[in-house]
């Protein structure tokens, strides 16, 4: 077969997985996570200003954007 069912230095995946699963992971502190709550917002705000910005745009241009020569 292909690569998928070789081990990775000589370490079979699933091995790798369970591994993984048994790890807590990372664990944030209350500054990180109010943090990634202010950059989650912000970035959310800006995505929200860009659709309206497109939205806008397209409003002004009008119907005038699909008639052009071909």
């Amino acid at each position: 077969m292909g690569r998928a069912d070789r081990p990775f230095c000589d370490v079979s995946i699933g091995f790798i997985m369970d591994e993984q699963r048994d790890e807590e992971g990372i664990v944030l502190t209350e500054a990180q996570k109010r943090a990634r709550r202010s950059r989650s917002i912000a970035i959310a705000l800006a995505l929200a200003a860009l659709v309206i910005l497109f939205y806008v745009m397209t409003l002004v241009k009008g119907p005038g954007v699909l008639v052009r020569p071909i």
